[in-house]
């Protein structure tokens, strides 16, 4: 008799007598205050960068006249970078509150004119810099000590020489910025405010409709059919404007190609890791070493299914959790999970989170037309970090919380640590800050479990966060090099044909043929779906750094000597060093096998621990 290991888990409440306030609440939502306490405020703030751009105007051509004036111009940069940043920060978390809303749309498309008129003001700085020398501007800096601030800005301008234009050419491409960004915006109108999403009725008779947060909430219910039943819907609806999702995206793809092509790079993918002087030998190790262990993937698919109690693995059958639990978490309780699992980051990091939880730097729960997703905004320099969730009270939203606030705390130790200038750091270490609190708190929910069933519930969580941050980035990566590759090449693509080349990238990550994972070819439209598409060559990162973040986090909990200092040292350092060098010097190489074979290691010692509950449980 095949044995069904779907165990059924009534956790009881962490936090018994926590208070408790509505979704609804002020106490869930942002405050947005604290950057401008009205949009008067805002428009002031506006009309001053409007006076600075045109005293910048002054700096063009006269850059190199003197270090007093080099100095000037950098400092009066700097200050209208910030202040745009604040600005646009505001507007588009404005907007986020109600994608919908004219106010918010029209604050948001007024800060990107601002953007593009300020990127417009800004254009012939790098070609000046380029002109005035290397000799002299590093002469500029050991006569003014001040400059020291912009040393690494500076010797990237200077890195940077071959792929950059002269003074018109950078003008050109700046006045381009302004036309360049509709396939992202269709992307995001489209899908966060006018699909005319779909309606089910479950088993239980309730019907809802199948909107991108309700997709990430009821595509884990337990009963199959109604499994089936939500992706069948929702794919269904994407697979409609499949010709639509085609054009936009090919759109992009297009102008990634044109911009690489601009800057005398020999592809996309060569231009978007050197932006950050990122070597193509990290994105080639990564795909390479996840598809070299995809039997450790295939082993997992198998495990699920034996213990969800199916014949045959389908792909609706991925996110429900290993163990149900009818536990409910909300913001309160997922909050104190969270500052209780990073303690071992040390008492300040505790506190200063703790106190924006309190100060309300997170809008929490879904409401219609917000924003869908999570994100956190650490731009606006001199006030806090932002965060966007959609909390649904799940354990997955708990980790989603500590993912955010590991972006936070990011941006707040590199703010407290950082001039303006360098503060800003890159999603290659970006995402180590975020996947690292993921660590800690899985580590944190294992040590507190009670019973084998509390234990198979967190090493279920577990190895899904491993599954979905490292190969399910990995086949995004994947599907990534090859749409752009074949663009840069001079290729059309149309939405059906990227279905199908996701499609057969998915079914081979899934083992398909083989039998391991069955994917409905309804269901192969999904590339349309993931966001991040429109921002090149990032989703990588989230693999690279489930990695780094791994490593780091193990040194931290076994307490060797020196490793919270150099993570937190990674986090304090924001842009002020070049990321892979920065990791690098603390431990962790990512243009080598090692980190990539160490989780896949970590991988399999967890599905060890669940095989040998399950083999205890069977006797």
């Amino acid at each position: 008799m095949r044995l069904n290991f779907a165990i059924a888990l009534t956790v009881l409440p962490l936090l018994s007598g926590a208070a408790t306030s509505s979704p609804d609440s002020e106490t869930n939502r942002w405050n947005l205050k604290d950057i401008y306490a009205s949009q008067d405020d805002w428009d002031k703030d506006a009309k001053q960068l409007e006076i600075q751009l045109k005293q910048f105007s002054g700096c063009s051509g006269k850059l190199g006249t003197s270090v007093a004036r080099f100095k000037n111009c950098m400092d009066l940069n700097a200050d209208m970078l910030k202040r745009y940043a604040r600005l646009a920060s505001y507007a588009a978390q404005f907007r986020d509150e109600d994608t919908g809303a004219a106010p918010g749309i029209d604050l948001n498309q007024r800060s990107e004119v601002l953007g593009n008129r300020l990127q417009e003001a800004t254009s012939f700085m790098n070609p000046e810099i380029l002109k005035i020398g290397s000799v002299k501007v590093r002469n500029f800096l050991s006569q003014e000590k001040s400059l020291a601030i912009y040393r690494h800005p500076l010797e990237d301008i200077l890195r940077a020489a071959p792929h950059t234009l002269d003074k018109r050419g950078e003008e050109l491409i700046a006045n381009f910025g302004l036309a360049t960004g509709a396939a992202e915006a269709v992307y995001s109108t489209l899908s966060d405010s006018d699909m005319p999403w779909p309606k089910v009725k479950l088993s239980d008779g309730k019907e809802i409709v199948i909107s991108q947060s309700a997709y990430t909430k009821y595509r884990a219910l337990n009963n199959r059919e109604d499994r089936k039943l939500v992706f069948d819907a929702f794919w269904g609806k994407w697979k409609e404007f499949e010709r639509t999702y085609g054009v936009s995206f090919y759109e992009q793809l297009k102008k990634d190609t044109v911009y690489a092509k601009v800057r005398n790079y020999p592809d996309s993918l060569t231009q978007a890791l050197d932006a950050n002087n990122l070597p193509v030998a990290v994105y080639e190790t990564l795909v390479t070493q996840a598809n070299a262990n995809l039997p450790t993937l295939h082993r997992y698919f198998k495990l699920r299914a034996k213990m969800l109690g199916v014949e045959e693995m389908r792909y609706y059958d991925i996110y429900p959790p290993l163990v149900t639990s009818n536990f409910t978490y909300t913001i309160q309780d997922a909050t104190e999970l969270m500052l209780a699992s990073v303690k071992p980051l040390g008492e300040d990091y505790v506190k200063a989170m703790a106190q924006g939880v309190k100060e309300r730097w997170m809008d929490v729960y879904p409401r219609p037309r917000k924003r869908s997703g999570a994100y956190m905004n650490g731009a606006v320099y001199d006030v806090h970090p932002y965060l966007l969730l959609n909390h649904n009270d799940d354990y997955e939203s708990v980790s989603t919380l500590a993912h955010e606030w590991g972006h936070a705390m990011h941006s707040y130790l590199a703010n407290k640590a950082q001039p303006f200038i360098t503060a800003d750091y890159p999603t290659f270490t970006a995402e180590i800050a975020s996947t690292t609190n993921e660590v800690l708190l899985l580590d944190h929910m294992l040590k507190i479990a009670k019973t084998d069933e509390e234990r198979l519930l967190y090493l279920g969580s577990a190895l899904e966060n491993l599954r979905g941050t490292f190969f399910r980035q990995v086949m995004f990566a994947d599907f990534e090099r090859q749409v752009h590759a074949q663009v840069d090449k001079g290729e059309s693509l149309t939405g059906e044909a990227l279905t199908k080349i996701y499609g057969d990238i998915l079914k081979r990550y899934h083992g398909d043929k083989e039998g391991v994972v069955k994917i409905d070819d309804l269901y192969t439209v999904e590339w349309a779906y993931i966001p991040h598409f429109y921002r090149r060559f990032y989703v990588f990162q989230y693999a690279t750094s489930i990695s780094a973040g791994s490593m780091f986090a193990d040194e931290i909990l076994k307490g060797t000597p020196g490793a919270r200092e150099r993570y937190l040292n990674v986090l304090r350092a924001g842009g002020s060093r070049y990321p892979y060098e920065l990791v690098k010097e603390a431990g962790v190489d990512l243009a080598s096998p090692a980190p990539y074979l160490a989780l896949v290691k970590r991988m399999n010692n967890i599905m060890d621990q669940i095989e040998a509950i399950l083999a205890k449980r069977q006797k």
